[in-house]
């Protein structure tokens, strides 16, 4: 019986893509910021705040609340440290004009007290405030406990001072973190390289049910890994706006969240080819589009191509830069690698086609996973094509809920399983969480 060989395709070794799949994108839960970076950062900060309030009239040399100021309104991010200090120089402003209000007509007692905590804490509200509503009464009761104009003064000054501190320091020394973004996203693209070059090994003999529903069972936990490298992808942008190096070197993120997004889709026409040759193996005939060894042998040609393709895409990705000329892609090795194997699999996905093409009276079991096969190469492959990279969208449109991806893909699936059937759960819907970047380590 005539065989058809794909061409050459370099595939890593499984047992080390099995233990990159059992670390789930390593890479990603990494802190972006060294540890000992963060302390040298958060050290000078505090240093030029104590050093910046000692200059002030009347400043004391053992007065530590601008160090400590700076050090609350340092952030992770040059975004969210001017964000920072802007709520806590409004929540000790309010607090202690508050304070100074009440003190004048009102003498120390506890039930004024009680009253002003809870009326500072309602202020805060009102100009949500978020993490920073404490200061507002913190602040009232400071001052109003030693009824000195002086001290309301200092404490205003000295918050400004050390959110001035904070703020020249995270426009020196915040850090870009794009490249473990750029990183996160080459380890998905590997991945899901990987799992596609086992797929194509195991299409060299009939796959058997159960090894087929393996594949699927990966396929399913691409969806968590996607998310881990959005929020990683979300560090890296949020680290990009309002920083000055950007103003240099333009944006170091542009093309990223396209990326990601490519990829997810990738990931969605992966899964439903899965799909497919699960149930095709499950067809105990010689009909079926797995069984038949030209169709078989010719659907694992295009399915290595397809993860040759997946890597070079994942290593544009890593290594693309802003570019003012969309047409400096076509010159690059890598995209012409990638155009490569992507006319590669054209050719080969053809000639899939034109074996898995027939008449459903003349072979009626599995003619509709012929089609559904054929179709999903054919969106995996056009969804790679390197024209994507080079068109960027005005706004990033953010990746599709959790939720909403569940519910098409679970419709999809379902019109592959056909009409009586529905696929098993078999992992419990998760729901994103993106935690806010704090001034910690990560």
């Amino acid at each position: 019986m005539k065989r058809f060989f794909a061409r050459p395709v370099p595939v890593e070794n499984i047992g080390a893509a099995a233990r990159r799949q059992a670390d789930q994108l390593t890479l990603v839960r990494r802190r972006a910021q060294p540890s000992a970076v963060y302390i040298a950062r958060l050290t000078l900060t505090a240093v030029f705040a104590y050093l910046l309030a000692l200059q002030l009239p009347g400043g004391s040399p053992r007065d530590v609340l601008a160090p400590l100021t700076a050090l609350l309104v340092a952030q992770a991010t040059l975004f969210h440290t001017i964000s920072s200090a802007v709520r806590r120089v409004a929540a000790v402003t309010v607090g202690v004009l508050t304070a100074v209000a009440v003190a004048a007509y009102v003498p120390f007692s506890w039930w004024v007290l009680g009253l002003l905590v809870a009326g500072t804490l309602a202020l805060g509200m009102v100009l949500r405030l978020r993490e920073e509503i404490l200061e507002v009464p913190i602040s009232a009761m400071l001052i109003f406990s030693t009824g000195s104009h002086a001290a309301a003064t200092s404490r205003i000054t000295e918050t400004l001072v050390g959110a001035a501190a904070g703020l020249a320091a995270g426009l020196v020394l915040a850090p870009l973190r794009v490249q473990p973004a750029r990183q996160a996203l080459g380890e998905l693209t590997r991945q899901m390289a990987d799992l596609l070059g086992q797929m194509a090994e195991g299409l060299a003999n009939t796959p058997d049910p159960r090894r087929a529903a393996e594949w699927l069972d990966q396929t399913r936990a691409l969806r968590g890994e996607i998310e881990r490298v959005d929020d990683a992808l979300g560090q890296a942008e949020e680290s990009v706006r309002l920083n000055p190096r950007r103003l240099a070197s333009g944006n170091p993120a542009a093309g990223l969240r396209e990326g990601l997004d490519t990829l997810e889709r990738a990931a969605t026409d992966l899964r439903m080819l899965a799909r497919s040759v699960m149930d095709s193996a499950r067809i105990d005939s010689e009909q079926s589009p797995v069984h038949e060894a030209d169709a078989r042998a010719r659907l694992a040609a295009v399915i290595a191509e397809l993860s040759a393709a997946i890597r070079a895409y994942g290593q544009l990705l890593e290594t693309d830069t802003a570019s003012a000329d969309p047409s400096s892609f076509a010159t690059e090795p890598i995209t012409e690698l990638l155009e490569d194997h992507l006319r590669e699999a054209q050719r080969q996905q053809n000639q899939l086609a034109d074996l898995l093409s027939t008449a459903p009276a003349g072979r009626p079991e599995g003619w509709q996973l012929r089609g559904e096969i054929v179709s999903h190469v054919d969106r995996l492959r056009s969804e790679l094509e390197p024209e994507r990279l080079s068109t960027t969208a005005q706004v990033n449109p953010p990746l599709l809920t959790l939720r909403e991806r569940d519910r098409t893909e679970r419709y999809r699936e379902d019109r592959s399983c056909g009409a009586g059937q529905r696929r098993p759960r078999t992992e419990p819907r998760r729901r994103s969480r993106r935690p806010a970047l704090r001034g910690g380590a990560g």
